[in-house]
């Protein structure tokens, strides 16, 4: 105790002793200040503040210092960017261009694939490839030959492989697709190396295109692609000539559409292919889970292309409920865009006739198609829905390829191979019973329906399960759209009667659709539709004026002959008002023949 407070005393001590003397503590920072501390004489004199201006080009010398030092061809990217500028312009001379295309190729040589995926350089090579003459993009062409996969991959160079290509001679292009061999699976997983081979198999003819298909399918073919010739197109052919295992197929074809799936890369048509021939030899585990990842809002980027629609049908017919809403609802938002389009319109025609949730259809699809319906009515594409509904897989309104389409199938799902699958079963069945006991007959049937799905498997109602009539009904006539139709048709009904497609509607309108589906609930409107085509009629023929009358018009006339034949009431109205007291006038020429079958028509209806 008595050593503690002596130790405390002489630390108060010290403290005294250091307050008498006046002392400060040590500082060595306030020392070394000291030490250094110019005289007041030698001070220097402070630095004028910059200016704005004096600043902001500073700071830009300092910039341009970095990229010099980070870029290898900053200084020739500058110059090339120069000369882009002028070489870019609309009104600038061919022989001028020229000159600055030549100029700038020359500054690039030797270092173009270096430059090529810089994001300025990469706009003045494909200005130069656009301009420049033929041996000097032969010229490039070689020099980035060796080169052309790693560029695949950049973001900016893409867009010069592809302009290449575009540019290519057959020969050149044959040379690129080979140079692709045993890397399109690794490209077509990547956001920006999928475009480059989507654009190759574009420009492909159908053996290049067979070439990179090929490799897709198993390991064996990317070895022994020539033993496949161009008559082989379909996958099971390719299987069946050279012995392929189907289960070795299958494995290597799901390793390389998986990763391209979760990564959302869809839009691409050489994908759609591979998809449809792995539908076609898949079993029904696999189908199901490729159907439930395609099930979201990725068909709608799918369907602009042939098989990419054909995709789409495929999954609107064999997925299940909870599938089916979720591809309707992806469309919501496109369904106007999606009509118009030539192969888009079927997957929408597709809903329309198998899917039973009719009140999910016309809140999300019919609609938006009201908002639209004169459009659609004189739309080449967007009339297909309308008339699938008047009167449905018409061979009259759909090409058998549109019908094929809407009557594709995967063996796998398919109920009417199953079908034919069971009656198979039966039939060995009934022959082992004599041979075999009832126990043993159990097996063998069970062995022979492995991997089948059963004909009574509520998810697989490839037509629905509601009657097709009762869905037109509930989609034409209690969601509204026949009634809005009828009055697009009754306000508009000269434009109509003589467009090219609009009176292919009219002509279904005014019967009242396929089986009388109009019938009785719009008979007035359909009365009024008739009266406003007899009216057109009745009008006087045109003497000195270049419009033509219904009668005469190419397009009309033959759709008031057609209606005059189909519809006996019609032809009743169409003679009462319009033809009686003037056969004279209209007895002449091709006017002739439809006037007497008018007035025997509507002989026979009254």
């Amino acid at each position: 105790m008595a050593a503690k407070k002596q130790l405390a005393g002489d630390t108060k001590k010290r403290k005294r002793v250091n307050t008498e003397t006046h002392e400060a503590p040590y500082n060595s920072k306030l020392v070394a200040s000291k030490k250094h501390k110019p005289n007041s004489a030698g001070k220097e004199k402070k630095k004028a503040p910059l200016t704005g201006r004096e600043r902001r080009l500073q700071s830009k010398e300092l910039a341009e210092a970095r990229k010099k030092k980070r870029k290898r061809h900053y200084t020739l990217e500058q110059e090339l960017a120069r000369l882009w500028e002028k070489m870019r312009r609309h009104e600038i001379a061919k022989e001028d261009r020229a000159k600055l295309v030549t100029e700038a190729l020359q500054k690039m040589k030797g270092k173009i694939p270096e430059i090529a995926g810089s994001h300025i350089s990469s706009r003045v090579l494909q200005t130069c490839v656009k301009h420049c003459t033929q041996a000097e993009r032969d010229a490039v062409f070689e020099e980035l030959r060796p080169h052309f996969l790693n560029l695949a991959y950049n973001a900016y160079a893409v867009h010069l492989v592809k302009k290449m290509l575009d540019n290519a001679s057959k020969k050149q292009l044959a040379g690129f697709i080979s140079n692709l061999h045993g890397h399109i699976a690794p490209l077509l997983r990547h956001m920006v190396g999928s475009v480059v081979v989507e654009h190759a198999y574009e420009l492909a003819n159908a053996a290049q295109k067979q070439e990179l298909l090929l490799e897709l399918y198993s390991t064996e073919l990317q070895l022994f692609k020539d033993l496949v010739s161009l008559k082989e197109s379909r996958l099971l052919d390719v299987m069946s000539k050279l012995g392929l295992q189907k289960g070795s197929v299958l494995r290597h074809m799901t390793s390389v559409i998986q990763p391209i799936l979760e990564k959302g890369i869809v839009d691409h048509s050489i994908l759609h292919r591979i998809l449809l021939e792995y539908f076609s030899i898949a079993d029904k585990s696999s189908v199901t889970d490729i159907i439930q990842q395609l099930s979201s809002p990725l068909i709608v980027r799918m369907i602009g292309t042939k098989d990419g629609a054909k995709i789409g049908t495929l999954c609107v017919k064999y997925g299940n409920a909870k599938e089916r809403k979720k591809i309707i609802k992806g469309l919501k938002g496109h369904i106007d865009k999606t009509a118009y389009h030539q192969y888009g319109c079927m997957v929408l025609v597709c809903i329309l006739s198998v899917v039973d949730d009719t009140k999910l259809i016309t809140k999300v699809i019919i609609r938006e198609l009201q908002s639209i319906l004169k459009e659609l009515v004189l739309d080449k594409n967007g009339r297909r829905l309308l008339l699938q509904l008047l009167h449905p897989n018409c061979s009259r309104y759909f090409s058998p390829d549109d019908l094929a389409s809407l009557n594709l199938s995967i063996p796998s799902l398919s109920l009417k191979d199953q079908s034919e699958a069971s009656t198979v079963t039966e039939t060995s069945k009934a022959s082992l019973v004599d041979k075999e006991s009832k126990e043993d007959i159990e097996v063998a049937v069970d062995e022979v329906n492995k991997d089948k799905t059963s004909v009574d498997d509520s998810d697989l109602a490839e037509s629905g399960k509601k009657d097709p009539f009762v869905r037109r009904q509930e989609l034409l006539i209690k969601s509204g759209l026949a009634d809005n139709l009828l009055d697009i048709c009754i306000e508009s009904v000269e434009e109509l009667i003589q467009s090219n497609f609009g009176k292919e509607v009219l002509y279904e309108v005014a019967v009242g659709g396929s089986g009388g589906i109009m019938h009785p609930t719009l008979d007035d409107k359909i009365n009024s539709l008739h009266n406003a085509i007899a009216s057109l009629a009745a009008k006087p023929k045109p003497e000195d004026s270049q419009e033509e009358h219904v009668l005469e018009n190419f397009h009309s006339s033959r759709t008031i002959r057609k209606l005059i034949l189909d519809c006996p009431k019609f032809a009743s109205t169409l003679w009462e008002k319009a033809l009686k007291g003037k056969s004279e006038s209209w007895a002449h020429g091709h006017r002739s023949e439809r006037t007497k079958t008018c007035k025997e028509r509507a002989a026979a209806f009254n």
